[in-house]
């Protein structure tokens, strides 16, 4: 009995540790999901005042 009492305290343990880094993730992954779509919304401003033209930085070098 006393093995089994102390294997759950282990299993009970593991499970609140993960879940702390569950939680930690969804957090960063909401963070990351703010800036992506902050940068997304740059770019199509950016293509949008250059009349949807490729912007220099991404055109070919004339060599190629």
């Amino acid at each position: 009995m006393e093995q089994l009492e102390e294997r759950i305290a282990h299993l009970t343990r593991t499970v609140e540790d993960l879940s702390d880094v569950v939680a930690r993730q969804a957090g960063e992954i909401a963070t990351l999901e703010r800036r992506v779509r902050l940068l997304m919304e740059r770019a199509a401003e950016a293509e949008a005042a250059t009349g949807g033209t490729v912007p220099l930085a991404d055109q070919r070098p004339p060599h190629w």
